[in-house]
This record gives C-alpha cells, sequence and structure tokens, in this order.
C-alpha cells in the first residue's frame, strides 16, 4: 500500500462506496465478482468437473420438455 493512502483514507473511501451503492448492491456486487473469479480460475486450470455438470443439468432439463 502506498504511504499516502492509511486506514482513514480507506474508511472514508469505503463509506462513500457504502452511500453511493448500498448493502445489497454491494452483495451482489461482491458475489458475481467470486463467480467471475471461479470461471476465470477455472478456465485456467481446465476443470472438467464443473463442465460436467453442466452438461448433465443441460441434459436433465432438455429430458423434461
Amino acid at each position: 500500500m502506498p504511504k499516502w493512502v492509511g486506514w482513514p483514507e480507506l474508511i472514508i473511501v469505503l463509506v462513500i462506496v457504502l452511500l453511493v451503492f448500498g448493502v445489497g448492491r454491494i452483495s451482489k456486487i461482491a458475489g458475481e465478482m467470486g463467480e467471475g473469479i471461479r470461471a476465470f480460475k477455472d478456465g485456467l486450470t481446465g476443470d472438467k468437473k464443473n463442465e460436467k455438470n453442466s452438461e448433465e443439468q443441460d441434459l436433465s432439463e432438455n429430458d423434461d420438455q
């Protein structure tokens, strides 16, 4: 962290962000960021587990129709 950014400045920025976006919107944004990071990580590692589960869900949805 740069020397000119301290705890008081970070607290002020967080309070302003909270006032602008609100608690509900911040939690939604954080959840979406987490999902995006997880998807990016899975894409880099080539995680086949999630791909297989999504394919099974697609097949089960098509069977219901």
